[in-house]
């Protein structure tokens, strides 16, 4: 074998060693008797697949204070200067503002965007940006691209016919947004046609879906129905849904059903939900995001996403999806142990399969997509932003660092703080 992790713990919470053969996964054994070529023992440490991020806007990432800062902090501002900048936009730069940010998300153990690309402008700079990053990214991230309209399909007259040139020229999957059209009809009438697009073509469907704080938001709801209308249950998800936090109790115990039946995903974005919603709000004042923890027991498969970093939405952010699920556990008070692990779960397992992410996992034939944490469970993992000390794309090591620790120079004190020191002390 070429790479053995001895000593690893998994994410539910077996101890195993993982052998790597040939950038697959060869064995997964609680002690391998095979030897590696290479090998190395993580002491007990989190052994994961990747961090996957569902829902991202490569096309505006680390564009923050162009063509100004967004000074209210506000959704509606944010989408103002994006169509300022727009015109502004000069595809080389736009591609090394990409390719930046994938430096970053292979630093942090992102290995998988699903990224939305604006297809309002008639010239589809972002696009052809876009599939360039892609191309040249993929030894290391997979990418998928999202035909986002971003000013609204109807409201937008050339959006539809710049949407569907920008399928043929190979984007992945049928974008949306519904709640952004100029009316409730409206946006029924977008959902319908682009899920119809979507159909005749085989492709997958990711709408930005209810992103308000209007409870008669309820786009997420046609969404589902056009799903079951047209045979498309697995290929779709409603990314956002904010407006489910603000909806009556007896209208969402009718929705739910209806979203499982349909096979409808949900995307959650936590930082930039907590953010951007409840701005109209006084006191009492919502947190917005959706109603996650329901979902899960609906038997709604949830992700969680970065939506944003460094753009006219948010000016913060760094591609590290534990903070995303950080925030989520916090906002959505899932602080009881299997919460904590679903959020995990929401920034790894469950967006690659709502991604269709072939190879993932850690069993044997599954990729050698690995990241090893400075930490020994998903929960540890989660409350320490752990350090990520190795990160490795089909067997190959593509990042690496040192564990998280600090120098003291304290009268009587240790030498040295490890923050893991209260799980050492349990496992010994």
């Amino acid at each position: 074998m070429d790479l053995v992790f001895r000593n690893a713990t998994l994410p539910d919470g077996r101890r195993a060693d993982i052998g790597i053969d040939g950038g697959r996964i060869a064995a997964v054994e609680p002690a391998l008797a095979q030897q590696g070529a290479r090998e190395i023992d993580v002491g007990g440490d989190l052994v994961t697949p990747p961090f996957v991020d569902a829902h991202f806007h490569m096309d505006a990432t680390l564009s923050y204070g162009l063509p100004r800062v967004n000074e209210s902090g506000t959704l509606l501002e944010g989408i103002a200067l994006w169509g300022e900048l727009k015109p502004q936009l000069a595809q080389e730069a736009l591609v090394e503002r990409a390719l930046r940010y994938c430096d970053w998300a292979v630093a942090r153990g992102l290995l998988a965007i699903r990224t939305h690309v604006d297809v309002c402008d008639d010239r589809l700079l972002a696009v052809e940006a876009l599939l360039d990053v892609k191309r040249r990214v993929a030894p290391y991230v997979d990418m998928q691209l999202v035909a986002f309209p971003q000013d609204g399909l109807l409201r937008s007259p050339t959006a539809l016919a710049n949407l569907k040139r920008a399928i043929r020229m190979g984007v992945d999957v049928v974008g949306g947004i519904p709640h952004f059209e100029r009316t409730m009809a409206d946006g029924a009438e977008s959902v319908r046609l682009l899920c119809e697009f979507a159909a005749e073509h085989g492709l997958m469907v990711d709408m930005h879906c209810d992103e308000s704080d209007d409870p008669l938001s309820r786009h997420i709801e046609t969404l589902a129905a056009e799903t079951l209308r047209l045979g498309l249950q697995g290929r779709v998800a409603g990314s956002h849904l904010t407006s489910m936090h603000s909806m009556d109790n007896y209208y969402v115990s009718k929705l739910l059903p209806l979203m499982v039946e349909s096979g409808v995903a949900a995307i959650a974005n936590p930082l930039i939900n907590i953010t951007l919603q409840g701005r109209h709000d006084t006191y009492p004042k919502r947190r917005g995001m959706t109603r996650v923890p329901e979902l899960l027991a609906a038997g709604v498969p949830v992700a969680f996403g970065h939506d944003c970093v460094m753009d006219p939405w948010y000016g913060l952010g760094s591609g590290d999806m534990l903070e995303v699920a950080h925030m989520g556990l916090h906002v959505a008070q899932m602080t009881g142990q299997a919460a904590m692990r679903q959020c995990f779960q929401a920034v790894t397992e469950t967006p690659a399969r709502i991604l269709g992410l072939a190879g993932y996992g850690i069993a044997p034939g599954c990729r050698a997509d690995l990241v090893w944490l400075d930490a020994g469970d998903p929960v540890e993992a989660i409350r320490l932003l752990a350090a990520r000390r190795l990160v490795l794309r089909a067997g190959r090591v593509v990042s690496e660092a040192p564990p998280a620790h600090a120098t003291l120079h304290l009268p009587g004190r240790p030498a040295t703080v490890d923050f893991r020191l209260e799980r050492q002390k349990q496992a010994g």
